[in-house]
């Protein structure tokens, strides 16, 4: 922790906590922010352990620090570290060490838990076994139950308790009473499997915690993974750049406003800025979600992290650091899920009443014991046998195993849940928002229709088809792609070779294929002077000397794009000739999809930041009623606060970045199972599959865990209600309240796996050719050695998704790992090596 020091007084502070181990503790910390006097607000984030305090008139640092250490944790500024990338860096492998410990820890408990048990009830009179039990349980209680005896200490220092206080009191008494037993009281029972056996138990549930609760710092990190670590620095503010200046390689932390840097080909743009100098196509799909690159030139706004095409570009800084787009998406993410993390089990809000109620029944025992005339050892047995039944081993499994289990069928519907939280929440959504691209759309543009503008035959369309997928074959531009696969399907692709490629950014590509000087990009570019394909020519639709078959091409243009196709123009030799219109595609589940979520009572709303007119093509062929085109991340982070405000909880299905303040501030954040890495750290769903109907699937499982967790919880407690008062009166000795103990655990987990019964209801069944399909499945997991970037991702995605019998790809670019879901009745194995040979990146 770093050094507190006076500072002046901030609108709002930043603080690093430590010492959090449940929600209980997320509550306390933030009530003793709150009671200091000047704090208007007080967010604390487990996931992070941080703090957000905002301030109404100035506090002072070490006020706000002295307030948590009086309730027991560690406070001090957060520490700024250059770069953002090392900062994720330290805190997965911070994230992994804990776990790995927290594995070690377990794996023990779980084995000598299991050598006491065998002694215990094998061998449970001769002496030697006694003192074998204490060998073997006393590093069980001591270590692996360390973490609970020191919570209970920390909360008895500030006056409160938790389960942690009778986890640690339960086993403590059961470990110190057998070993005064063993030493002392060679007749009387002793209970060191009952010690090992609580602590082991409960840190099963307290592992599955600490595993979930890292997912909101994952989303941060793959995040701040998206800014480049270094920018191409020709000027500083103040001091422009001259003709011919030499980049300097900086750090991206120390550009400031007015700097003026290089972005080249390939490269993520280091912060916002101004285009000044250059003409380029970005990838803005972090923002605006959408696959098809945006142009930019001189004058246009450009955001950081967004992804430079082929040309490069000099950029004027005009927001960075923690102005920047990008860091403003962190921050509406961080903050959607510091205010999620407040919501915490049934078993946690019960403990502050439970623990001490229980507490003081054990004493009150005792005391009756010793009043009524009874010897110390005959007063406290009963005692010990209030606590050893009331411990919350069925209480602390209630939630987690009905999670892991409710989970785990999840996974094999293709449904991941990240816990137990999002179960509670799925089950009450109201609403569904659904993003376009790669959600209801396969995520990758394809030729949908090609018009031929001089209305030759079949023959000839096809021979200018190929012409033009040689003129696009060395362009990465998804039109360019669309392109190149519409060619693919007709069977031309790669017969021809094209020279002389001239590429205009953002625009189009000329080049000479065959002898035939082609064209293709917009209609717009094609028919101004820059579309001209030599100097002093004239442009091509006037060079094509076809008046009416120049309107006639306007007029098919304006009737794709309102269909919500992207026309693109082909000309051979100064001619036009063909009109693509290209669009990303309708995912072939996605209507039935919706239909599913209608069925089951939810408003569905299509959020995207497309053109208005695109989205409303896509809503009609999906059957969605409502929709909110052209927004920002801000934008559908602001939408799903204002549904939720209108109608009740919502969910936000998505599967990119500029998704991710959405999914975070969503009640139920659902990522599409293809989607970008960021999307799904920050959802608590992952749909594996990528049909949106398997919402209805999750809810309907929600219910069922919901309904199985309130069953064990009720037992838990019903138990706790019945046995309490025995054992006070001596009726359960503490062998059968340890016995008891270990029944209401078993009870607990095996009505927890009914869960693994669940299925979908006769309507929502597969039908049998469904099923006939789902049994030819299968997967091809390869390692593709030249895998190197986003373009490679890309390519390999968009090509074998067009292989026939493929059903879905993802490729993992640091493991260089490919994925392929595929039929095996329409493909093999054999065939998918090859394709990946074909398009460059053969398999290992």
């Amino acid at each position: 922790m770093s050094e507190v020091t006076t500072e002046q007084p901030l609108a709002s502070y930043e603080l690093d906590i430590e010492g959090m181990t449940c929600a209980s503790c997320v509550r306390r910390v933030e009530r003793a922010l709150s009671s200091v006097e000047g704090v208007a607000r007080a967010r604390v984030n487990l996931a992070t352990e941080s703090a957000d305090v905002e301030l109404g008139r100035p506090v002072a640092l070490q006020d706000l620090v002295a307030a948590v250490e009086a309730v027991g944790y560690a406070a001090a500024p957060a520490a700024e570290l250059a770069d953002p990338a090392q900062e994720a860096a330290a805190r997965r492998r911070e994230r992994a060490l804990e776990l790995h410990r927290r594995r070690v820890k377990l794996t023990f408990g779980v084995l000598a838990s299991a050598v006491v048990l065998v002694l215990a009830y094998g061998f449970p009179n001769p002496s030697w076994s006694r003192y074998l039990q204490l060998a073997v349980s006393l590093p069980v209680f001591a270590w692996v139950g360390s973490g609970f005896h020191r919570g209970a200490l920390s909360h008895l220092q500030h006056r409160n308790v938790n389960m942690d206080t009778l986890v640690s009191l339960g086993s403590t008494v059961a470990f110190l009473y057998s070993v005064a037993a063993t030493a002392a009281f060679p007749g009387q029972p002793t209970y060191f499997d009952v010690a090992a056996v609580i602590v082991t138990l409960i840190s099963v549930g307290k592992y599955l915690e600490v595993r979930t609760r890292g997912r909101a710092g994952e989303a941060i990190e793959s995040l701040a993974a998206l800014a480049p670590r270094v920018a191409h620095l020709l000027a500083r503010a103040g001091s422009p750049a001259g003709p011919g200046a030499e980049a300097v390689e900086v750090a991206v932390q120390t550009l400031g406003v007015g700097d003026v840097v290089l972005v080249r080909p390939g490269e993520a743009l280091p912060a916002d800025g101004v285009v000044l100098d250059g003409r380029s196509a970005i990838d803005e799909s972090m923002v605006s979600g959408e696959s098809v690159p945006v142009t930019k030139a001189a004058g246009d706004e450009v955001t950081g992290g967004t992804v430079n095409g082929l040309s490069p570009l000099s950029v004027e800084v005009t927001r960075a650091g923690a102005d920047s787009t990008l860091a403003q998406i962190m921050a509406l993410v961080a903050r959607a899920q510091v205010e999620k993390s407040k919501a915490q089990r049934l078993a946690d809000r019960v403990s502050a009443v439970f623990v001490p109620v229980i507490l003081i029944v054990a004493a009150a025992t005792f005391a009756g014991w010793l009043a009524s005339g009874h010897r110390f050892v005959e007063a406290l047995v009963p005692a010990v046998a209030v606590l050893v039944v009331a411990c919350p081993c069925a209480l602390g499994l209630a939630t987690p195993v009905a999670v892991m289990v409710g989970s785990g069928r999840g996974a094999e519907l293709g449904l991941l849940v990240s816990g137990g939280e999002v179960l509670e929440r799925v089950r009450r959504l109201a609403t569904v928002v659904v993003d376009k691209t790669g959600t209801l759309t396969l995520g990758h543009p394809e030729v949908v229709d090609v018009v031929d503008v001089e209305e030759a035959n079949e023959t000839e369309v096809t021979a200018v088809l190929a012409l033009a997928a040689a003129a696009e074959a060395a362009s990465e531009h998804p039109l360019a792609r669309a392109v190149q696969a519409a060619a693919k399907r007709s069977g031309v692709v790669g017969q021809l070779v094209a020279s002389e490629v001239e590429v205009t950014a953002g625009a189009g590509v000329t080049a000479l294929v065959d002898g035939h000087l082609v064209q293709v990009g917009s209609l717009e570019w094609a028919s101004t002077e820059e579309g001209s394909v030599a100097p002093g020519a004239d442009t091509v639709l006037e060079r094509s000397g076809r008046h009416q078959g120049s309107e006639r091409a306007r007029a098919v243009g304006e009737q794709l794009a309102g269909r919500g196709l992207t026309p693109v123009a082909v000309a051979i030799d100064g001619r036009l000739r063909l009109l693509l219109g290209i669009t990303d595609p309708l995912r072939p589940d996605a209507a039935a999809g919706v239909r599913r979520l209608q069925a089951a009572g939810l408003r569905v709303v299509l959020a995207t930041g497309d053109r208005a007119q695109v989205a409303q093509a896509v809503a009609v062929q999906a059957g969605v009623d409502e929709v909110r085109a052209g927004l920002s991340p801000e934008d559908k982070a602001a939408l799903v606060r204002q549904l939720q405000a209108a109608s009740g909880p919502v969910a936000m299905v998505g599967d990119g970045i500029n998704d991710a303040p959405a999914l975070a501030t969503a009640d139920v954040g659902i990522a599409i199972g293809t989607g970008t890495g960021v999307a799904m750290a920050t959802a608590e769903i992952t749909l594996v599959h990528g049909d949106i109907g398997a919402v209805a699937d999750a809810i309907a499982l929600s219910r069922a865990t919901r309904r199985v967790i309130w069953q064990n919880l009720g037992w838990a407690f019903g138990y706790n209600a019945v046995l309490v008062p025995l054992a006070a009166f001596g009726i359960v000795p503490p062998m059968i309240a340890a016995a008891a103990m270990a029944t209401s655990s078993v009870s607990v987990v095996t009505n927890a796996l009914r869960l693994r019964r669940f299925g979908r209801s006769h309507s929502e069944k597969t039908p049998h050719s469904d099923k006939t399909k789902e049994q030819t499945m299968k997967t091809l997991d390869v390692t593709a050695p030249d895998i190197s970037c986003e373009h490679c991702k890309t390519a390999i995605e968009h090509d074998l998704a067009e292989t026939p019998g493929v059903r879905q790809v993802a490729v993992d670019i640091d493991a260089k790992a490919v994925r392929v879901d595929y039929d095996a009745a329409q493909t093999d194995e054999q065939t998918l090596r090859a394709a990946l040979t074909e398009i460059g990146y053969p398999p290992a």
